[in-house]
């Protein structure tokens, strides 16, 4: 008679149990790709640092030289504790072009109009790419969950989340591009640096949680790179096989 005190093999492995198991695979997965809530941040305090600097000093290059320095120093950080290099670099990345552009022309709201570009772009491209069929979501975390493109043919359940989640996040951040740009050509600076930090973290955390929710939703991810080692050992051992006869 089995105990009700500790679960069998068998009751652990409940849809509950599975889907708490999925929800965890996916918020690993999510952090993964985006950096976390320390991403977020990174990206936004750059940022927090020019229009406050500027806010004070009148200075486009003190306050870009700032904001570059801090992008460095949180980039520097990372590489230091061994984190992934892609969020160093392109906050980096992303905060020098943007101090560059601000001091080569002369207005400190081009600090920011790099970032507002890219993120339009962006927009557009989840969009895009879901009504294509081919969900830009899909194709960034493809490749951390270990299923590649399988959703598309395989897994459908997946690739509809995938549609789902592009759609949250392009709508969103087209959202986000519509309150910039307006600022943008006709606020000053301050205006739009002030508000563009506001914008900077909870609508990506919006868009998150709504990729969480819909993949946490869906069935699970194939892994393909499970499945190419099975075959590869299924063929060796036939081949071992062979050899012995």
């Amino acid at each position: 008679m089995p105990s009700f005190d500790k679960p069998t093999d068998q009751q652990e492995a409940t849809p509950d149990a599975q889907g708490a198991d999925s929800r965890a695979a996916t918020e690993a997965a999510l952090f993964e790709a985006f950096g976390g809530v320390r991403g977020m941040v990174e990206t936004t305090v750059p940022g927090l640092v020019f229009v406050a600097i500027y806010t004070v000093k009148r200075d486009i290059h003190v306050a870009a030289i700032a904001a570059l320095g801090l992008s460095l120093l949180l980039g520097v950080a990372r590489l230091v504790r061994k984190d992934t290099l892609k969020h160093a670099f392109s906050g980096v990345f992303g905060v020098a072009f943007g101090a560059v552009f601000a001091m080569m022309s002369g207005d400190a709201k081009n600090f920011y109009l790099p970032g507002m570009l890219y993120t339009l772009g962006l927009a557009v491209g989840y969009i895009v790419s879901a009504v294509a069929g081919y969900p830009l979501m899909g194709l960034i975390l493809g490749p951390v969950f270990k299923e590649n493109l399988s959703w598309r043919t395989r897994n459908p359940g997946r690739k509809v989340a995938y549609t789902k989640a592009s759609w949250a996040w392009g709508l969103i951040l087209l959202a986000k591009s519509a309150v910039l740009f307006p600022l943008y050509w006709w606020g000053d600076v301050t205006q739009l640096g002030w508000v563009k930090v506001a914008l900077g973290i909870p609508p990506m955390l919006l868009s998150v949680y709504l990729t969480w929710i819909f993949l946490s939703k869906a069935p699970p991810p194939i892994d393909v790179f499970a499945e190419m080692e099975a075959a590869e050992l299924a063929e060796r051992e036939r081949e071992a096989e062979a050899t012995a006869r």
